[in-house]
């Protein structure tokens, strides 16, 4: 071999904190010469699989990736920018996200990771990572939120976390439509009840039953979206015992009945709807 040398990094000087303060401030007065729309959320369009996004405090959308754009099926920036998460998102969801952002401005959180599903192109769930952090002003205050999303790595997905609760996941993603009880998905699973609603506790901070109601919910709202079938054919077809216990879960999740969330979806047909949760 040529050069058998290590390479190492270079060592550096200790600089001063006077020193330190007056590159900030040089970065400062730079980043104050940018035209905003060209700094580092740029690039997250070209990386596959990675979605950025950025709120102002009240929850507005600033930016968003193209990623991103493409999960709601939009076009450009002009379709997403100054929407909210109850713009985009069934209620439940939206409220779980601005939640979040309300630890992040209040400043009971400083980072927020977590693992979440999301819902891919035929509504149904898929695992996401998820960071989210506070955007601060220059007086050090939050001013608004961004995060990433991004699809775990195969060898992520056999994490403890992953493999504790991924097949009770995959049983109720393929059999929600079923009477499914969680001793039996427990069982299933070699677990006990109580271990699942720990594992799933701590996994996505809700328990299995919350869990699959919420994907019966979602189903139950893109087939009212997408289909001509009756409130009641669908009930049945999301795993719902009747009408009744639909309209009181779906109305619970969502804030209204699946009669009204119908008319609304029709009111806003131009609108592109979420394929996510």
């Amino acid at each position: 071999m040529r050069n058998t040398t290590l390479l190492r990094p270079r060592e550096r000087p200790q600089r001063t904190k006077a020193e330190i303060a007056r590159w900030r401030a040089q970065r400062t007065e730079w980043f104050a010469t940018l035209e905003p729309t060209l700094l580092s959320q740029r690039l997250f369009d070209h990386i596959p699989g990675v979605y950025f996004f950025a709120k102002d405090a009240e929850g507005h959308l600033m930016f968003a990736s193209h990623g991103l754009l493409n999960r709601y099926q939009m076009k450009d920036d002009a379709e997403i920018i100054g929407r909210t998460d109850f713009d985009l998102n069934p209620g439940s969801m939206a409220q779980a996200y601005v939640d979040d952002d309300k630890h992040l401005l209040n400043g009971q959180a400083k980072l927020i990771e977590r693992i979440e599903l999301w819902w891919d192109r035929q509504g149904m769930p898929d695992w996401f990572l998820v960071t989210k952090l506070p955007i601060l002003a220059l007086n050090g205050r939050p001013k608004g939120v961004m995060g990433l999303l991004r699809r775990p790595d195969a060898s992520e997905r056999q994490l403890p976390v992953f493999q504790t609760v991924a097949q009770a996941v995959e049983i109720m993603r393929r059999d929600y439509s079923k009477p499914l009880l969680i001793e039996e998905i427990a069982t299933a699973c070699g677990q006990s009840v109580r271990q699942l609603q720990r594992r799933f506790q701590t996994a996505f901070a809700v328990t299995p039953q919350e869990f699959l109601l919420k994907t019966r919910v979602l189903s139950a709202a893109r087939l009212l979206e997408n289909s001509t079938a009756s409130v009641s054919e669908i009930a049945r077809s999301c795993g719902f015992i009747d009408q009744s216990a639909f309209t009181q879960h779906f109305r619970k999740r969502t804030g209204m009945t699946p009669t009204a969330y119908r008319q609304s979806q029709m009111h806003h047909a131009g609108k592109s709807t979420p394929t996510i949760p």
